[in-house]
């Protein structure tokens, strides 16, 4: 807590470690209780006969049962001063003082002992300041733990906002590899190509570059809302190379056309849809950027992420999706292209 505390954005931490339950510990001396021949075990058999209540038998009436229970009278148990009166047993025979191997100390102890799992556990909570970044907190937090070289025997786990946070986020980068997977399955096998599904994507970069920025822009954090906006935002971009190369490889395929010509009639003839459908997706998430309505604030860096990588990437795919188009037409070709055969003059 007090590493934690060094922690910038950090406040109101607390712990549920209270240690404030008066306790009594027994403190055998070995040596001499050796000598005597009184072994703890016997030490601790006397106590929990005294103290605890121990079943010594039960005997039975024809109306009821009564158990028989061993321990000192109520009026000694509510001070230490009836530990100097107790004996134990000796292996040697005679009784022995217990206070003449043992002593008493009086200290405090926790009031509850929590578990985690099997495991006894002690809860850290804290909070953030508003602006604080929580993934950011937990690293510094981990570190902290770190350098504090603690035995291996105490470990620290995240609990809570923070390990629901870690685990959304380690599916969520997972679920945004797989989306763009499939996406490249999708687009290969509709236009039977291993090449032009990466010109689609190329696409890709820019937008989440825009998106990014904008979020760096505004101050806010990519958090869950953000991270869907990013998947969101592979659907719309991707669009606007679908519209061009779909119409490009058409041209070259039923009408002759050389990739250039192809490409070019396919940026001329598709930029009207593709301006169209970019405005109506960028206007439609623009309230939710503005963080308009009930909530708007947590939803805004969805339409943050949409708003500035539609932006960004409208800008950039015009140019770069022609330019890769070709680039990637002349890789086929070159791959296409058979070699002379022999004898043939060069």
């Amino acid at each position: 807590m007090d590493a934690m505390r060094g922690i910038q954005g950090i406040v109101d931490i607390t712990s549920d470690l209270q240690i404030r339950s008066p306790q009594v510990t027994v403190e055998i001396d070995r040596d001499r209780a050796r000598t005597l021949g009184v072994t703890p075990q016997i030490i601790q058999d006397t106590l929990f006969s005294a103290f605890s209540g121990r079943l010594a038998s039960t005997f039975s009436t024809p109306s009821n049962q009564y158990s028989v229970m061993v321990e000192v009278a109520p009026e000694f148990q509510r001070t230490t001063n009836a530990m100097d009166q107790i004996y134990v047993h000796s292996a040697n025979g005679p009784l022995v003082r217990l206070s003449s191997v043992a002593s008493l100390k009086r200290t405090v102890g926790p009031l509850s002992v929590n578990h985690f799992g099997q495991l006894p556990a002690i809860n850290v909570n804290f909070s953030l300041l508003p602006g604080i970044s929580l993934g950011e907190t937990a690293e510094r937090v981990d570190q902290a733990v770190k350098e504090l070289r603690v035995p291996e025997s105490i470990s620290m786990t995240f609990q809570g906002t923070v390990k629901e946070f870690q685990r959304s986020f380690a599916g969520l980068t997972v679920l945004l590899i797989v989306a763009v997977l499939v996406i490249y399955i999708v687009l290969g096998i509709l236009y039977e190509s291993f090449i032009h599904p990466i010109t689609i994507l190329s696409g890709l970069p820019s937008a989440a570059f825009g998106a990014l920025a904008t979020l760096l822009v505004f101050h806010k954090e990519l958090d869950l809302y953000a991270f869907v906006g990013l998947i969101m935002l592979l659907g719309v971009v991707k669009k606007n190379a679908i519209m061009m190369i779909d119409f490009a490889i058409e041209a070259q395929r039923v009408d002759g056309h050389t990739a250039r010509e192809a490409i070019y009639q396919g940026c001329t003839l598709r930029f009207r849809p593709i301006m169209m459908t970019t405005m109506a997706a960028l206007f439609g998430t623009l309230p939710i950027a503005l963080g308009y309505g009930e909530g708007g604030d947590a939803r805004q860096p969805l339409g943050l992420c949409v708003v500035g990588g539609l932006l960004v990437s409208q800008v950039m795919t015009l140019y770069i999706t022609p330019v890769v188009y070709l680039y990637m037409e002349a890789l086929t070709a070159r791959f296409r292209k058979k070699p002379a055969p022999a004898g043939t003059p060069a």
